[in-house]
C-alpha cells in the first residue's frame, strides 16, 4: 500500500513537473520586465489611429509566414541599432517592439530605453497571443492569413487560434 501512496505521488509530481508553464510563467522566467506590455487589443486601437510605430524583431522567415499589420522588419539576430536608431530621432514617439511571445522584443526594448527612449512597448504576448485573441494577420503578400511562425515547437503550445509553423 505504502509502495502505491509514492508511486502515485511520484506520477503526480513527475506530471506537474512536465507541464507547459503558462504565458505569465514563461514571461515571467525570460523578462524582468522593464519594459511596459501593451495589450493586444490596446495595440488594435492605436493601430487604428495611427499613432505608434511597430516593429517586429523576429527573423525574416518568421516574418515572411506572417506579421501584425503595418509593422516594420527590423530582425533579431541581425539587428542594426544604428539603422533602427536613425529612422526615430524623436525619443517619445511611441513605440511598440513584438516577436513570438514578448522575450525577443523586450530585449529589443530595454535596448531603446538605455538610449533614452521614453515610450516604449513590448506587446503582451506577442504574436501568437495577438492571434489567440482574434487579431488579424498578414503574409508578405498582404493577404490574412491564420498560419503563425511560433519560433519553436514548443512554443506553438500557445497558440491556441491559428496554425503554427517553425522551423
Amino acid at each position: 500500500m505504502i509502495k502505491r501512496a509514492f508511486l502515485f505521488a511520484y506520477v503526480i509530481l513527475l506530471t506537474a513537473a512536465c507541464q507547459q508553464p503558462t504565458l505569465d510563467g514563461l514571461l515571467d522566467r525570460w523578462n524582468d520586465h522593464e519594459v511596459a506590455y501593451v495589450e493586444p487589443e490596446e495595440l488594435a486601437a492605436m493601430l487604428d489611429s495611427g499613432n505608434v510605430v511597430l516593429i517586429d524583431v523576429r527573423e525574416w522567415e518568421e516574418f515572411k509566414v506572417s506579421h501584425l499589420p503595418n509593422a516594420d522588419w527590423a530582425g533579431y539576430k541581425d539587428f542594426d541599432p544604428e539603422h533602427t536608431l536613425k529612422h526615430f530621432p524623436d525619443k517619445n514617439t511611441p513605440i511598440v517592439f513584438y516577436c513570438s511571445l514578448g522575450i525577443r522584443s523586450e530585449r529589443i526594448g530595454e535596448f531603446f530605453q538605455e538610449q533614452g527612449y521614453t515610450n516604449i512597448m513590448n506587446l503582451y504576448g506577442g504574436i501568437i497571443e495577438w492571434k489567440n485573441r482574434g487579431q488579424e494577420i498578414y503574409d508578405l503578400s498582404a493577404q490574412s492569413t491564420d498560419s503563425v511562425h511560433t519560433y519553436s515547437k514548443r512554443y506553438s503550445k500557445y497558440l491556441t487560434n491559428g496554425i503554427p509553423v517553425y522551423d
